[in-house]
C-alpha cells in the first residue's frame, strides 16, 4: 500500500504507524508485529521492555482498503509532548487513565481470553521497530524509510505469509494484534502523563499559563523558579557586570608554562624551572593583589606572530612538536629536523645547550604559550582595555636571537609583541626597558636598525666578562636606528655591588631623560629580577631591593600615558623575585610604597658613576636631555633633586630678569608708535 508498509500474516493485514499524526487520524494501527506461529501458549498482558498497561480490544482493520491510504511521514526520534494548556485538558487525561484502568480488570476477569491464549506453545518473537533508545549520536539509527529496512521488511513479509491453517487461527492472530496494538497506545500515554505529574511535582508554576521565565543557571529549590519573585530577581545584570573587564592592572599567566622542566626530573641543578612562575602567581593570590587585577586568558603565538622575529627554520625547529608536526610540511620539516643539534647535560637530560634544556614534548608549547600571553597583554593595555599589565611567564626570552636559542630562552616573547603593536595596530613608537642583571642580546639584535624601537638595557657587563658578553656602551644601534640603542654597562664586578643608589641614579640621569624626549607611545619592560638581592653571584650578585623595582616601575608610567607592561625575565632565587614581582604589581595598582630615606640620600659608588658617565659621553651626541645630567651623576637622588630645583628657580629668575628688561627697551618706542597712528 502506497500508506504505509504492510505485513501479511495468515490472511490479516498488519499495519505499522509511522508517527504520532498517523496514530492519530487511524487509531487501530499496531505497532509492534508478531510472527504467526499458531502455538501462542503465554498471555500477552505485558510486552518486553513496557510496563504493565492497561488492554482493550479493537475492531478488525479490514475494512481498510488501499484506495484511502495516503502518504506517510518517515519515523523519527520519539518526541515527549509538550504540557497542557489548560487543567480541562490534564483532568481529561487522568479520567482516561482510570477508564483503562478498570477495562484491563475487566480484562483478566475474562477466561475465554486465557483459553485462547493457551492453545499455542511457542512464544512469539517481536520485531524491533527504531526508536529513540535504537538512534545513537553518530546516527547509527537507520531511519525506517531507507532502503535497507524496506527490503528487510519485504523479505520478511514474503517469509511470515505462510497459508491459514483454519478459521481459529485467523481469529486468534487477529486478537493478538488487537491486544499488542492497544498496549502500544496505552502505554504511549500513560508515558505522557508520568512526564506529566513530574513536571508538575518539580514546577511550581501553573498549568494555564501561557508565559515562562528566560533560561538561567539551574537553581537547587524549585521554588526558585516561581514566576511571583520581584523582576529585579529575574535580572542577569550582576553576572554581566561581574564578567566584564575592568580598566584595571592586567595579569596572565598558564600553567602550561609549567611543564617545560627537563627530562632527568631534578629541578635543583636547573635555575630556570616551573616553581619561579608557580611561587610569584601564589605570591599574588596570597596578597590579595589578584583580586584587584583582571585575569586574562593566555595564548599560544602563532607561528606567523614568531616568524616577525626569527626565522621559519628556528620556528619550525622549536616551535613544534611531534604532535602538530604531523599538521605541517613532512618534507620541509626533515630537512630542517635532520639539522637538529642537542647535547647531553650532566644531569642526563637534553639540552640545546649546556644550561639550556629542551624538552621535546613540552618545551615548544610553553614557548609560544609565554610568547603568546606577551603579545595578548600588550595588546590588551595598547588598545586601552587595560590600565598596564604584569605578564608571570616561562621560559624567558631576551636572549633569543632571530636563529639561535641560548641562555634559557627560545622565542623573544617582548620583542614579538612589539613587532606585532607595529604590524597590527600601528603603534610608532615603542620603548623597550631591559632591567634584567644580563643583557638582552637577543632583542637587541632584533631591533639594532629600527628607529621606531628604542631599546635601554641595564645590566651587569664587567667589560665582556660576564654572560653573554655582548652590551657594551658602545653599541648603539646602526643605520637608521643608529643612537636608539642604549646600554648602560655595569663594570667593576661586585666590588661593591650595585644596588638600590646605583638604578636610581641610572634612571635619573639616562633612562628618563633620554626616554621622555622620545616620547613613546607604548613601553615594553624585560622585568628580570636576578639583579635583586639573594640571587647567586654567577647569576646577579647585585642588591636591588623590590622597593626599587617598585620605584623604577612607577618612574616609567609617567611614560606613554601610563601604557605599560612587564614581561618576567630571569631571577632565580624564589623570595626575591616574588618580594619584586609583588612590588612592581603594586606600584602598577597604584600602591605607593616609598624607599627609605636613607637610600634616598645615599650616592652611587664610583664604578657606577663611571659607568654612567661613559654612557652619556656617548649617548650626548643622540640626546641633547642627557647632557644635563653629566655634572649631577654622583648625587644622590635627593641631592640632585634640590640641584635640579635651584637650578630651575635661577632659570626662572633670569628669564623673568629678561622679560623685565625687554619691557624697559619698549618703553621709548611706544610714543613713536602712538605718533604714527595718530598720524
Amino acid at each position: 500500500m502506497g500508506r504505509v508498509p504492510v505485513v501479511t500474516a495468515g490472511g490479516s493485514s498488519v499495519f505499522l504507524p509511522l508517527s504520532r499524526e498517523d496514530q492519530a487520524a487511524h487509531p487501530h494501527l499496531p505497532v509492534i508485529i508478531l510472527e504467526p506461529s499458531g502455538l501462542v501458549h503465554t498471555p500477552l498482558l505485558t510486552v518486553p521492555g513496557l510496563d504493565s498497561v492497561p488492554l482493550q480490544f479493537a475492531t478488525q482493520l479490514d475494512h481498510l482498503s488501499p484506495g484511502g491510504a495516503q502518504p506517510h511521514k518517515p519515523l523519527s526520534r520519539t518526541r515527549s509532548e509538550p504540557l497542557p494548556q489548560s487543567p480541562r485538558t490534564l483532568h481529561t487525561h487522568l479520567l482516561q487513565q482510570q477508564h483503562n484502568t478498570q477495562l484491563l480488570e475487566r480484562l483478566k476477569q475474562q477466561t475465554h481470553l486465557g483459553k485462547l491464549m493457551s492453545k499455542s506453545s511457542e512464544k512469539p518473537r517481536l520485531h524491533q521497530i527504531p526508536s529513540e533508545d535504537m538512534d545513537s549520536e553518530d546516527g547509527g539509527g537507520m531511519s525506517p524509510t531507507e532502503p535497507t529496512y524496506q527490503s528487510r521488511v519485504r523479505a520478511e513479509s514474503l517469509r511470515e505469509a505462510e497459508p491459514a491453517a483454519s478459521k481459529s487461527h485467523e481469529e486468534q492472530i487477529n486478537l493478538q494484534h488487537a491486544l499488542i496494538l492497544n498496549q502500544s497506545l496505552l502505554w504511549e500515554q500513560q508515558k505522557q502523563l508520568q512526564q506529566l505529574h513530574r513536571q508538575m511535582e518539580t514546577l511550581a508554576v501553573p498549568i494555564g499559563l501561557g508565559v515562562h521565565r528566560p533560561l538561567s543557571r539551574t537553581q537547587s529549590s524549585p521554588a526558585s523558579t516561581s514566576l511571583t519573585l520581584p523582576e529585579k530577581t529575574l535580572s542577569l545584570a550582576p553576572q554581566d557586570t561581574s564578567s566584564k573587564p575592568r580598566f584595571t592592572t592586567g595579569l596572565v599567566y598558564d600553567s602550561q608554562m609549567l611543564k617545560h622542566q627537563c627530562t632527568c626530573g631534578d629541578n635543583s641543578s636547573h635555575p630556570e624551572h616551573a616553581g619561579r612562575i608557580q611561587s610569584i602567581w601564589s605570591r599574588l593570590q596570597e596578597r590579595g593583589l589578584r583580586g584587584q587585577c583582571e585575569s586574562i586568558r593566555g595564548r599560544k603565538a602563532t607561528l606567523e606572530e614568531l616568524q616577525s622575529v626569527h626565522t621559519e627554520r628556528h620556528v619550525l625547529l622549536y616551535g613544534t612538536n611531534p604532535l602538530n608536526r604531523l599538521k605541517l610540511d613532512n618534507r620541509k620539516l626533515a630537512g630542517i629536523l635532520s639539522q637538529r643539534m642537542f647535547v647531553m647535560l650532566p644531569c642526563g637530560g637534553v639540552g640545546v645547550d649546556n644550561d639550556t634544556i629542551w624538552n621535546e614534548s613540552h618545551t615548544s608549547t610553553a614557548s609560544r604559550m609565554a610568547a603568546g600571553s606577551v603579545v595578548e597583554l600588550a595588546f590588551r593595555v595598547a588598545k586601552g582595555e587595560l590600565k598596564n599589565g604584569f605578564a608571570v611567564v616561562r621560559p624567558p626570552g631576551h636572549h633569543a636571537e632571530t636563529s639561535n636559542p641560548m641562555g634559557f630562552c627560545y622565542f623573544n616573547s617582548v620583542a614579538i609583541a612589539a613587532k606585532q603593536l607595529q604590524h597590527k595596530l600601528s603603534v610608532s613608537k615603542i620603548l623597550i626597558v631591559d632591567w634584567d642583571v644580563h643583557h638582552g642580546n637577543g632583542t637587541q639584535e632584533v631591533f639594532y636598525s629600527d628607529p621606531s624601537i628604542l631599546y635601554i638595557s641595564l645590566h651587569r657587563y664587567d667589560d665582556g666578562n660576564f654572560f653573554p658578553g655582548s652590551g657594551s656602551p658602545d653599541e648603539v644601534g646602526a643605520l637608521a636606528g643608529e643612537g636608539f640603542n642604549v646600554n648602560i654597562a655595569w663594570t667593576g664586578g661586585l666590588d661593591p655591588p650595585m644596588g638600590d643608589a646605583e638604578y636610581i641614579a641610572a634612571f635619573r640621569s639616562v633612562v628618563m631623560p633620554i626616554a621622555q624626549e622620545f616620547s613613546p607611545d607604548v613601553v615594553l619592560v624585560s622585568a628580570g629580577f636576578d639583579a635583586a638581592e639573594g640571587n647567586p653571584a654567577p647569576l646577579g650578585g647585585y642588591k636591588v631591593s623590590a622597593k626599587c623595582f617598585s620605584f623604577l616601575t612607577r618612574q616609567l608610567m609617567s611614560l606613554a600615558g601610563g601604557r605599560l607592561v612587564l614581561a618576567l625575565e630571569g631571577g632565580h632565587d624564589l623570595t626575591a623575585i616574588c618580594d619584586a614581582s609583588e612590588a612592581c604589581v603594586s606600584a602598577l595598582l597604584g600602591i605607593q610604597d616609598p624607599l627609605p630615606e636613607e637610600v634616598l640620600l645615599q650616592k652611587p659608588n664610583a664604578n657606577a658613576v663611571h659607568s654612567l658617565q661613559t654612557v652619556i659621553q656617548i649617548q650626548s651626541q643622540y640626546w641633547q636631555s642627557v647632557k644635563a645630567h653629566s655634572g649631577s651623576v654622583g648625587l644622590s637622588y635627593l641631592a640632585a633633586q634640590a640641584r635640579d630645583c635651584e637650578e630651575t628657580d635661577a632659570v626662572n629668575a633670569l628669564a623673568s630678569l629678561s622679560v623685565g628688561v625687554l619691557s624697559n627697551k619698549s618703553l621709548p618706542d611706544e610714543p613713536m608708535e602712538h605718533d604714527s597712528d595718530s598720524m
